[in-house]
C-alpha cells in the first residue's frame, strides 16, 4: 500500500482523520525549511507536502508566492528538493509528497525526476496543473517507480473528469475547497463538502481537502466528511513570522483538530 494512503488510513482509525502540512523547500533557507518540516511531523502533521519553488506559481496566494520567490532569490535549485526530502524522511520516517508544477519535471526529465525522488525516499507528487487526460507519461513512470500521484478535483470538475481524478490518483485525491488561489479564509467553503460527496459517489476512499483551511476548528470541520485536511498558507505565515518555533506551535494547534 502507498505510504501516504497508509498514514491517512491509520489516522482515520485512530482519530478523526489526517493532517497534511505544506511548506516550500528553501524558505527562508534550505536548512531552516528542513527543520521546519521536521517540526511539523513532531507536532502532529501526518503527511508532508513539500513545494518546489517555481517562477510562475499560478495556484498560490500571496503568502506562498512571497516565500517561494524568496527561496528562488536565495539560490534554490531543483536538486535541493531531493536533498530536503532525503533529510526529512531520514529524520522523521513520515511520508513526503512533493508539490510541483509540471514544467520543472518535464525540463528535468520525467523518469529521471521520479528515480531521484524515489531514491531520496519521497512518496510521490502532487501536480496541480497536470490533468489525468494529459498524464500518460507520468502514469507509466509512477507505476514503474511505485510513487504516488495526487490529482486535483475541483467544484467545477465534470463528472467524467472527477471520476478520472479519483480512479488515477494514488495516496489520496486532492479536493480543492473553492475556486481560486491558496490562502487563509474565515470559513471553509460549503462547496468542499459537496465536492467530497461527489467524489465518494464515484468511488473515492481517500479524499483530502485543501485551500482555505487555517485553524484547528477548520480541520475538525473538514474531517467530519473528508479523510484529511491540507494546510499550507497558515503554516508558511507562521514560519515567516515566528520561525521554526512558530510553525511548530501552529502545527500543534491545527493537529488538535484531528482529535474531534
Amino acid at each position: 500500500m502507498s505510504r501516504v494512503a497508509a498514514a491517512i488510513g491509520r489516522r482515520n482509525r485512530e482519530a478523526a482523520g489526517a493532517l497534511v502540512g505544506y511548506l516550500p523547500v528553501g524558505f527562508p533557507d534550505l536548512p531552516t525549511s528542513i527543520e521546519a518540516a521536521v517540526a511539523l511531523v513532531e507536532n502532529g502533521v501526518d503527511v508532508l507536502e513539500l513545494g518546489l519553488p517555481y517562477s510562475d506559481p499560478v495556484m498560490d496566494g500571496v503568502v506562498i508566492q512571497d516565500a517561494t520567490q524568496r527561496a528562488l532569490a536565495n539560490g534554490f535549485r531543483l536538486q535541493h528538493g531531493f536533498e530536503a526530502v532525503h533529510a526529512i524522511v531520514e529524520r522523521t520516517g513520515a511520508p513526503v509528497l512533493v508539490m510541483t508544477y509540471w514544467n520543472p519535471v518535464l525540463r528535468y526529465g520525467v523518469d529521471r525526476f521520479a528515480d531521484d525522488l524515489a531514491a531520496a525516499g519521497g512518496a510521490g507528487l502532487i501536480t496541480p496543473d497536470l490533468i489525468p487526460d494529459e498524464a500518460a507519461g507520468w502514469l507509466a513512470t509512477s507505476d514503474r517507480t511505485g510513487l504516488d500521484r495526487v490529482f486535483l478535483a475541483a467544484p467545477t470538475s465534470t463528472g467524467t473528469r472527477l471520476r478520472r481524478a479519483v480512479e488515477l490518483s494514488r495516496g489520496f485525491t486532492y479536493a480543492v475547497s473553492t475556486m481560486g488561489i491558496t490562502g487563509e479564509r474565515a470559513d471553509v467553503a460549503r462547496s468542499a463538502r459537496d465536492l467530497v460527496e461527489r467524489m465518494r459517489a464515484v468511488g473515492s476512499d481517500s479524499a483530502c481537502v485543501g485551500i482555505g483551511i487555517s485553524t484547528g476548528e477548520h480541520v475538525r470541520e473538514v474531517l467530519e466528511y473528508a479523510d484529511g485536511a491540507i494546510v499550507g498558507t497558515a503554516l508558511v505565515r507562521a514560519l515567516a513570522d515566528g520561525g521554526v518555533a512558530g510553525v511548530a506551535r501552529t502545527a500543534a494547534a491545527l493537529a488538535a483538530g484531528t482529535l474531534g
